[in-house]
């Protein structure tokens, strides 16, 4: 396997790559800058220069025509004077000269007109030298040499104070730049650390961020990511309470669901050896038995269908368990009404339907079937003669239903699990009764399947679930 290189097995942290980063362009910003400088100032330098050559030339040119000889007393300067007669030139005595005049020669040389001709130039044993040659009538031809090691050593000197200054301030920049960027990217720290902490399934409200850090650092993007790191944690220890909470349910269900079956379960087999006892021994008895094994096979039907019912508005299929139609709401009611009248002539029952028909789209079967459970259940859990009323209205973009009655209501510490699966409030509410504790979970789930809500208000002497559906 090939290794990885050291930058591969070593990898900076963003605030150090950062700052080499703002280090690096830096560094050539104060390349350009730096260079930019030199260059102005050895122009600057070099058009003084010209401009000494030009008014010493005005002066030479003056001692020529006075005296007839050039006054050569400035240090390191040479000058001359030459005869220009088409490609011939003819140095004029007296001059000092260099070693080498060469250069000074072809300088005198290329003078024509009126205007100077500048050439920088190295001279044989003297060094670079700037030369200048201006005319002076007569074919007579002025050059003149001025040493340019002060100008050059200016210039050296000049790029070493600018790229010291320039180091110095590029490791100021890094230095400082990474402590900035480290504090200001602490907050990312923060996170990774939190996330460690997430890892070790600990989100408890020890493991978020503070909203602000303590002086701000960071930034406005940072609180933003601070921020909506927070809210994700919130919503993964939501949600991982919720599939807990789930798995709870699920294994009470299970549990129970498996404690249900196992009563008529139970029931079928003692009453099928009964049976064939009967059937032996007890002919007249067969009957009997026969008839409390058709009694908990359909109670044990019963129960598998409210299960399969369950299941299906839980697992969120495709295709409901529901089949919407448009309908009269206040219809049903009275249908409804006048099956409980029949079946429960000792619970007087009121019924009030609204003045005008109640339009929406529902399931009639299913409706009607949560209509009918609530119905039995108060008259089952009510003693004989408590009235019973049943109302159909409009509120707002509702239909509302709500079924009373006047018994001795339900106990507040029950009420907050009327509607779970398998749960009875009290002894009156058993199995010899035909109650599953199924019956207020599945009028819950299909009305919250209709888009609607269902609750329960109850104090002895009232009890009233309301369910509202919307219409639209």
């Amino acid at each position: 396997m090939a290794r990885l290189p050291w930058f591969g097995r070593h990898r900076l942290r963003l605030g150090t790559r950062l700052a080499l980063g703002l280090g690096a362009l830096a560094l050539g910003v104060f390349a350009v800058v730096g260079m930019v400088m030199v260059t102005n100032m050895e122009g600057y330098l070099a058009d003084k220069l010209d401009e000494q050559m030009k008014a010493t030339q005005v002066d030479l040119e003056k001692d020529v025509n006075k005296y007839g000889k050039l006054n050569t007393s400035i240090y390191g300067w040479f000058a001359a004077v030459y005869q220009v007669d088409g490609d011939e030139v003819t140095l004029r005595p007296p001059a000092g000269l260099p070693l080498d005049s060469t250069e000074m020669r072809e300088v005198a040389r290329e003078v024509t007109g009126d205007k100077p001709v500048f050439r920088t130039a190295d001279l044989r044993g003297e060094g670079t030298y700037r030369l200048r040659g201006c005319p002076m009538g007569d074919g007579l031809v002025l050059v003149s040499a001025a040493p340019m090691n002060d100008l050059t050593n200016t210039v050296r000197q000049l790029v070493m104070v600018v790229v010291a200054t320039f180091l110095l301030a590029l490791i100021a920049f890094v230095v400082i730049g990474r402590a900035v960027l480290r504090r200001g990217l602490q907050p990312l720290s923060d996170m990774a650390q939190t996330a460690h902490d997430i890892s070790s399934h600990d989100l408890t409200d020890s493991a978020r961020l503070a909203v602000r850090a303590e002086g701000g650092s960071g930034g406005v993007e940072v609180e933003e990511l601070r921020t909506a790191f927070n809210t994700m944690l919130e919503h993964i220890d939501s949600s991982l309470a919720a599939r807990t909470a789930a798995e709870q349910r699920l294994r009470r269900f299970i549990a129970d669901a498996s404690h249900e079956l196992r009563t008529p379960l139970t029931s079928i087999r003692g009453y099928a050896d009964l049976f064939r006892y009967a059937a032996a021994n007890a002919p007249q008895e067969r009957e009997a038995h026969l008839e409390r094994l058709r009694s908990e096979a359909a109670r044990m039907s019963v129960l598998l269908d409210d299960l399969l019912l369950l299941a299906r508005l839980d697992s969120a299929e495709t295709e409901a368990p529901l089949r919407p139609v448009d309908g009269d709401l206040a219809e049903l009611v009275r249908e409804a009404a006048d099956a409980f009248q029949a079946a429960r002539p000792d619970h007087p029952l009121t019924v009030l339907p609204g003045p005008e028909p109640v339009r929406l789209r529902f399931d009639p079967m299913r409706v009607r079937q949560v209509l009918d459970n609530l119905l039995a259940n108060a008259a089952l859990h009510t003693p004989p003669g408590t009235s019973v009323s049943l109302s159909v209205a409009v509120e707002g973009r509702h239909a509302v239903l709500r079924v009373s009655d006047t018994g001795p209501g339900i106990p507040a510490a029950d009420q907050a699990r009327i509607f779970d699966r398998f749960y009875r409030v009290d002894n009156s509410r058993t199995r010899d009764r035909g109650g599953s504790g199924l019956g207020l979970a599945v009028a819950h789930s299909l009305i919250v399947a209709h888009g609607g809500t269902i609750g329960l208000d109850s104090r002895p002497g009232s009890t009233t679930f309301t369910i509202r559906i919307p219409r639209n």
